[in-house]
């Protein structure tokens, strides 16, 4: 085994025991102290030692445990009597720097058992240093509060709330479940709060309560996703409750084609036009639930405000003959129940796009998830840079390196909206540096270093799935 098995300079190496799955690497501290901790002086006498052992990075596939001689020292000046420090050793836990950092970083990858099983550390320890990293990770990025938000579920291992960037199509946060308690204290504690405008959201009562709790401003939006789909949702009653007068070869062509049922007309290609034909010929009671599907899908796409739509769906819910009624119970309670909120749809168009992203990388991660927990699940989500949408600001600026000897004041321009930025209208000043050098400041060369300032708007959901289905999360 080479001398240099720890690369750590600040230990003396004395010996390298190896077994199985261990390495035990007995060390001393390389520079001992030369003055007290207490006064400063400089007579120093020894006073005793003690061995500690120091959990380190694995090597080679094996554990490694660092037993360090470590001295106790007193002073000869004040007769105080100190340990001597531990370099490169983490000072809440009995490990290296460089180990808490890489479970942070492997437990946004791995299962905390396999991590437990690298080191010899037990789970529990490992969860620990995780949530410290995360900790970490969510003072380091700062998401942009946006004034459109969605609140929606996305399922992983359980149904979970997810918070989003509407507009960007990106995840700000996830919550551990959908209760409305749970809810109302993110709202209540969410930064710059005041200045949500539009909340997005499927019908969940929680929810809508928790908004209009928090948020009384706040336009409540039902996402059009949710409603058509209760009308596909009645197609499907229909369809099972057609099984029990079909053979077996019958019941698997219907199971089979039944995506052509869920399927627009106008999206049909002809062979499905003919699939189509030939079920509805047969049963018309098929026929009869398409036909009030894509009628209920023509209340969105022919009405402009939120009374034509209302109109249209009066239109609608009067050709919903009895016999239909049951399959279609659920939409009408719901339009009924909800309608105020889902007329604003008519005003302030919400995209399906984001929902049927959040869908997608419910699928994808709810595989993932299994044998891991669900902060884990969530820090993988929200803090992989590689999937987090940026926007740059403003010009690289010049920024100071030594806070102690110059004070910067940066003119960010709070006046310029988010349209703007799009398209690069920037006020003259924007980006502008003052830079104030202290009265006591020394004259230092190479003070500034150049700087460019960027908005973060959380992880981009279409990103996160292109990483998860290369492995690469």
């Amino acid at each position: 085994m080479p001398a240099k098995i720890l690369n750590l300079p600040d230990f003396k190496l004395q010996r390298v025991e190896e077994t199985d799955h261990d390495y035990h690497v007995y060390a001393n501290v390389s520079n001992p102290p030369s003055v007290c901790t207490a006064c400063g002086s400089d007579r120093l006498i020894g006073h005793g030692r003690s061995e500690q052992v120091i959990r380190d990075l694995p090597a080679h596939g094996k554990r490694l445990s660092i037993y360090v001689d470590t001295r106790r020292w007193r002073c000869q000046s004040c007769g105080k009597t100190f340990m001597e420090a531990l370099p490169a050793v983490n000072a809440k836990r009995e490990m290296t720097d460089r180990l808490v950092k890489w479970i942070g970083e492997q437990s946004l990858k791995r299962t905390f058992a396999s991590i437990a099983d690298d080191t010899g550390l037990n789970e529990k320890t490992i969860r620990n240093i995780f949530r410290d990293y995360v900790n970490e990770l969510e003072a380091q990025f700062r998401f942009e509060k946006p004034k459109w938000i969605g609140i929606d579920q996305i399922h992983l291992i359980r149904p979970r709330c997810v918070i989003s960037n509407f507009h960007s199509n990106t995840i700000i946060d996830m919550l551990p479940n959908r209760d409305k308690k749970t809810v109302v204290n993110y709202l209540y504690n969410l930064q710059l709060k005041s200045e949500v405008q539009y909340v997005a959201m499927d019908m969940w009562i929680p929810y809508r309560d928790a908004v209009q709790a928090v948020l009384p401003e706040a336009r409540i939006v039902i996402d059009k996703f949710h409603v058509v789909r209760m009308a596909n949702d009645a197609v499907e009653k229909i369809r099972k409750s057609l099984r029990e007068q079909l053979t077996p070869k019958q019941r698997r062509g219907l199971m089979h084609d039944r995506f052509v049922l869920l399927k627009r007309e106008r999206d049909l290609n002809d062979r499905e036009a003919l699939l189509l034909d030939g079920w509805t010929q047969k049963y018309p009671e098929l026929v009869a639930a398409y036909r009030l599907k894509e009628a209920f899908y023509s209340v969105y796409e022919g009405a402009n405000s939120p009374e034509t739509a209302l109109a249209a769906y009066a239109n609608w819910n009067k050709a919903v003959v009895p016999e239909m009624r049951v399959a279609f119970a659920d939409l009408i309670r719901a339009f009924t129940n909800w309608q105020p909120f889902i007329l604003n749809y008519f005003e302030y168009p919400v995209t399906n796009t984001y929902t049927e992203s959040l869908n997608s990388l419910s699928r994808v991660m709810n595989r993932l998830g299994r044998g891991y927990s669900f902060e884990a699940l969530r820090a993988k989500i929200l803090f992989t840079e590689a999937a987090h949408k940026q926007t740059l600001i403003c010009p690289i600026v010049e920024c100071r390196r030594e806070p102690e000897l110059a004070m910067m004041e940066y003119v960010m321009g709070n006046d310029v909206t988010d349209d703007v930025m799009g398209y690069s209208l920037l006020p003259e000043n924007f980006g502008k540096v003052v830079l104030t050098p202290r009265p006591s400041a020394p004259k230092v060369e190479n003070l500034y270093e150049p700087l460019a300032l960027t908005k973060n708007y959380g992880a981009d959901m279409n990103k996160l799935i292109e990483l998860l289905k290369s492995g690469q999360l």
